[in-house]
């Protein structure tokens, strides 16, 4: 090879160097910068335009979000755990199960009414506003599994769309197969999740659940108290269940709340009183645009 070939291979390898490297990857396609911490802003800030994006294009004009505990299964599955475990135990085997496994299978079943509840409510609400060119009051969950579940599968089963606002936890949590395809997000950030959750909320609808539900419960509650956000209704599903866990009467009595914040929930069992809830606060209306002050 010439002294001329090799400093042009030479060259072409240096500039093969060059185009391979990190520094000059274009911005936009360098993951390793887009994920440092410098770039959290706009990592921010696209989490918050592609869902956003997404709606508009789909035309959705206002949502009502339900919240409630993944760990709610559907009836027909707590009644067939249970009665496996049933016959386990009357054969006297030796993995029969103990008394806590069957009061835990029967807590299964009787909480089930919340998923069943959650699963007709979005049925009813979803077939009576959704319409092709315009759609309101399009049911939107965190995506997962138990209440989002039934939700999305209540919209799914009326033919209509629903959203999922999924979020990446260390323990993988994989989107239930009723979201809209085309309506289904996934979220490194809690804070813009949560905003998305608002952004078009008409109505909240908060089954049982731990501390996520409590969270994104008592964050409406002080959005709206503070005047950052519309009054929407605000509707708590099992009045024996939030009586329970959350004593507003002591609140009030305290003086932490006013007897007039108290009043910005209602107490409901059914999907027939939600949808009584919802069209009382609207007159049966479709309500405008625009809720969360950002």
């Amino acid at each position: 090879m010439s002294d001329q070939s090799k400093l042009h291979a030479e060259h072409k390898q240096l500039v093969q160097n060059i185009l391979s490297g990190e520094a000059y990857r274009l911005a936009y396609e360098d993951i390793a910068f887009l994920n440092s911490d410098d770039l959290r802003p706009i990592r921010l800030q696209l989490e918050l335009l592609k869902p956003e994006q997404e709606l508009r294009r789909k035309k959705i004009s206002s949502t009502v979000v339900v919240f409630g505990s993944a760990r709610i299964i559907a009836q027909q599955q707590a009644q067939e755990n249970l009665d496996k475990l049933e016959r386990r135990a009357a054969s006297e085997q030796a993995d029969a199960p103990d008394t806590r496994q069957l009061d835990e299978a029967k807590k299964q079943l009787a909480q089930s009414q919340y998923y069943e509840e959650a699963r007709r409510f979005s049925h009813i609400i979803s077939t009576r506003f959704q319409e092709q060119h315009h759609r309101d009051f399009v049911v939107v969950t965190g995506g997962g599994p138990g209440i989002m579940e039934a939700a999305n599968r209540g919209a799914y089963e009326a033919g209509a769309r629903s959203i999922g606002l999924n979020i990446t936890l260390p323990h993988e949590q994989t989107p239930n197969p009723f979201i809209t395809p085309e309506l289904a997000f996934q979220f490194h950030y809690f804070a813009v999740r949560k905003m998305h959750f608002l952004m078009r909320a008409k109505g909240l609808v908060v089954f049982p659940g731990g501390f996520g539900t409590l969270d994104e419960l008592f964050e409406v509650l002080t959005l709206v108290q503070t005047g950052k956000m519309a009054e929407i209704p605000i509707v708590l599903v099992g009045k024996s269940y939030w009586q329970r866990v959350v004593d507003f009467d002591y609140l009030v009595e305290s003086g932490y709340i006013s007897a007039e914040d108290k009043q910005l929930m209602t107490y409901v069992d059914t999907a027939e009183e939600i949808m009584t809830v919802l069209e009382g606060f609207y007159a049966g209306r479709p309500p405008k645009e625009e809720t969360l002050d950002v």
